[in-house]
């Protein structure tokens, strides 16, 4: 029954721009006015500015369709609900990587094993499948992993102990159809990890001190396996020759192809963004802007007979101490140095200043006599439909100090993506034996994660920055580092770096003790593990962090599922892997774990909005049944038209009565829920 005349729907709509989020939907269950009210446009474009503290330039996300389901997507579809921890790694777990197709991942341990995981259970649940231990093929443990394009084989990088436990790194390559070993492959320093460059390739490096603090770093082409067919073909082939000074290495060699750079999954566009916030600062926003975080609660023996003749290979690496993070119990177990590092360290305190000096200058004179000359058409940016078939080899390296603190950049020609052909590579004339980068992007900071979109449009790269302003004097005392992560964007088709620098998670370890923290992107997000017992997901289109995932540990790596980017895995210093799903795909699974109660889930969005259409869907059946019933009672006597209105009276009290009690309860727990970080 109507109590009185209606609110105009403008004042309504105003009362309702000052309620929460979660007392707008359970108020809009009262009547149908409010029903519509509760779902109008302009609400839940307020709503989400305001939640979510995005500048109100800031445009909605170009996939949306309106600003409900936008609300709802960062609300429901983040990966924030533990459903499953795997311990069956049994010490601290580094490295995750997910096939193509989703079906499965693959984990790397201080353990020394490669394990392989099922994801497609139909019970939502993930198993282990196989699990091969390298400790016989005298490694120390495995650090890295990835799938071939086709899913068919398995790369796992780990560090090699050689003899008089010398470090240096190895490859090697299994076959997913019956987990055999098809090849070894060295490769030194063993943190350039190696890559697959297509499905039967990979690229592997090799390094040669030339003196105290001048290198050379080498990429090989190396093919996966022999086959039969052509066993007197090449398996190897040389890519490039790239000179080191100042005691810096390659490191962390990637892939990016540039076939869909004309069509991304997200085209971000930063530079309209700062604009915005620029403008919200000038109206009154007050303050430099700082980057927002939402928790939401809750085989080469030519070039090793010439590393004698170079002065050593870096292969008598010391280990490291412990390192111990600040703020917490958080220890690593030792590994050994950046490949040569404390060789170099040693020779460079034996060698006096004028020495290293003399060396540098020697170096700089030698890399512009003999480095091939630069070809600007290599890397310029392409007109749009003319990128496609750009391959870009990308890999971490400095010129100022050891540290890692450039990006650089290698076009890959396509007669190079095979081993035919001269095993040293392209014909080069003796006086041009050092290769030239094509691009190189400085971050001014020690690089420690990198990471490409789906779409290889975009490089992401965590970085622990320098002081602004900080001149490197000597390269073998590099700047201090912060604590806070910076986690850096580069348009791989514009060759520049994005003005938006994504921050909340932390590191503590000094310069000459980091390691590196992997992380991922998917479509949406991108996530990263942190030093201080975290994992983070940021929104890519609104730059806000999401969520934190709790770990008891180091997170060393996170990875998203390409198949499912509501599927995310972290792994940790603590020997787990934590399985991480959305709400919305918690509740599709219903995994067991869920059951155990490992973890409640919040109240959510949908749930309120499914509410609601029933509520809807009761009130029209009642009215109708009103309807119904009086037309009836025309011809029925007084006292059973009396009856049967008051029987329909009773039972839309009866309705009315659990659909309030219902609203009430879903609205104080929505209320209830507190804005801090949502640990798991």
């Amino acid at each position: 029954m109507e109590c009185g005349p209606a609110l105009p729907d403008s004042l309504v709509l105003e009362i309702f721009l000052h309620l929460p989020h979660g007392s707008a939907l359970s108020a809009g269950l009262a009547c149908r006015q409010w029903l519509a009210v509760s779902r109008d446009e302009f609400l839940w474009r307020e709503l989400f500015y305001s939640y979510y503290r995005i500048p109100r330039s800031v445009p909605r996300h170009p996939a949306s369709v309106s600003w409900y389901r936008e609300f709802k997507r960062l609300y429901d579809c983040i990966p924030c609900e533990e459903v499953q921890t795997l311990t069956e790694h049994h010490d601290q777990v580094l490295h995750l990587a997910f096939s193509h197709r989703g079906h499965r991942f693959s984990s790397c341990s201080k353990d020394c094993t490669i394990k392989l995981w099922d994801t497609e259970r139909p019970d939502g649940l993930i198993s282990l499948v196989h699990s091969s231990s390298m400790l016989h093929f005298n490694w120390a443990y495995t650090q890295f992993s990835q799938f071939n394009t086709d899913d068919s084989l398995l790369l796992v990088s780990g560090v090699y102990l050689g003899p008089h436990q010398s470090s240096s790194g190895e490859i090697a390559v299994i076959s997913l159809d019956n987990y055999t070993l098809l090849s070894r492959v060295r490769n030194k320093p063993y943190d350039v990890f190696g890559c697959w460059l297509n499905e039967s390739h990979l690229i592997s490096g090799n390094l040669h001190w030339i003196g105290n603090m001048t290198s050379c770093s080498v990429f090989w082409l190396n093919k996966a396996f022999q086959d039969i067919e052509s066993e007197n073909a090449n398996v190897v082939k040389r890519l490039f020759k790239i000179q080191n000074v100042n005691a810096s290495t390659v490191r962390t060699v990637m892939v990016a192809h540039c076939r869909r750079h004309d069509n991304p999954d997200l085209l971000l566009d930063y530079e309209a963004q700062s604009l915005a916030r620029a403008r919200d600062q000038k109206s009154g926003g007050g303050g430099p802007h700082r980057t927002l975080r939402f928790d939401l609660g809750g085989a080469d023996s030519e070039e090793d007979g010439s590393e004698a003749e170079d002065g050593g290979g870096g292969d008598d690496d010391e280990e490291h101490d412990r390192l111990r993070c600040r703020g917490g119990p958080t220890t690593r177990l030792p590994q050994p140095a950046a490949s040569g590092l404390e060789e170099v360290l040693q020779g460079c305190r034996s060698a006096g200043s004028a020495e290293l000096e003399m060396e540098a200058t020697v170096a700089r004179m030698m890399g512009r006599a003999h480095t091939k000359a630069l070809d600007p058409s290599l890397i310029t940016p392409s007109a749009p439909g003319e990128g496609e078939d750009k391959t870009y080899l990308l890999f971490t390296t400095g010129s100022l100090t050891y540290s890692p603190h450039q990006i650089g950049i290698k076009r890959i020609m396509p007669d190079q993506m095979s081993t035919s052909g001269p095993v040293l590579g392209e014909e080069r004339s003796s006086d041009e034996f050092f290769d030239s980068l094509d691009h190189v992007i400085d971050v001014h900071g020690h690089i420690i994660g990198m990471g490409l979109s789906p779409d290889h449009r975009y490089l992401y790269v965590n970085s622990r920055a320098w002081p602004t302003g900080c001149v490197v004097s000597d390269p073998m005392s590099p700047p201090p580092i912060a604590e806070e992560i910076d986690l850096h964007v580069i348009d791989l088709k514009t060759l520049r770096e994005e003005k938006t620098v994504l921050r909340s998670h932390k590191a503590y370890t000094p310069n000459d003790e980091c390691f590196f923290i992997f992380l991922d992107v998917s479509r949406d997000f991108v996530a990263s593990g942190a030093e201080d017992k975290h994992g983070y997901i940021w929104d890519r289109h609104y730059n806000i962090c999401l969520a934190r995932l709790a770990h008891q540990d180091v997170v060393n790596c996170v990875a998203f599922s390409p198949a499912d980017q509501e599927l995310l895995l972290s792994a940790s210093d603590d020997s787990t892997i934590k399985v991480w799903r959305s709400p919305r795909m918690g509740r599709l699974t219903q995994s067991p774990a869920h059951h155990r109660g490992r973890q409640k889930s919040r109240p959510l969005l949908s749930s309120l909005l499914n509410r609601s259409k029933n509520a809807a869907y009761n009130n029209n059946t009642t009215t109708t049944t009103t309807t119904t019933t009086s037309s009836s009672s025309t011809t029925s006597s007084s006292s059973t038209t009396s009856s049967s209105t008051t029987t329909t009276s009773s039972s839309t009290t009866t309705t009315s009565s659990s659909s309030t009690t219902t609203t009430s309860a879903t609205a104080a727990a929505m209320e209830g829920h507190p804005r801090t970080e949502r640990d798991g």
